[in-house]
């Protein structure tokens, strides 16, 4: 996040100069973007508030959550209810051999009778 409130201010830095050489002779139509950019920049002005401060509120958890889980190729995509829940299944694991199933013996020969 720091990133880009990096960039978004080197863009604001660069726009100064760019003001400055409109009345020198820039064409209508640079004249035209650069006020579609300095509007769309005050438009997403509260979106990307509101992406900073959720960055900040969940970025620790998602942290924890990435160090918790080692590997995600065991879970399912996640699935919303229809009440809104949200749950990842884990995929079902490969069939073993239980080896620590006691062995059944077999049954002692049955003794044969001479008739």
């Amino acid at each position: 996040m720091k990133r880009f409130a990096v960039i978004l201010l080197a863009a604001m830095v660069c726009i100064q100069p760019a003001k400055a050489q409109e009345d020198e002779g820039s064409s209508m139509m640079e004249r035209g973007a650069q006020q579609f950019l300095e509007g769309l920049l005050k438009e997403m002005e509260p979106a990307l508030e509101g992406l900073r401060a959720f960055m900040e509120q969940m970025g620790p958890a998602m942290m924890n959550l990435l160090d918790e889980v080692k590997d995600w190729s065991v879970y399912e995509p996640p699935e919303v209810l229809e009440n809104g829940d949200i749950i990842i299944r884990r995929k079902p694991s490969p069939e073993k051999p239980e080896e620590d199933a006691p062995q059944v013996q077999p049954a002692d020969p049955v003794p044969q009778i001479e008739l």
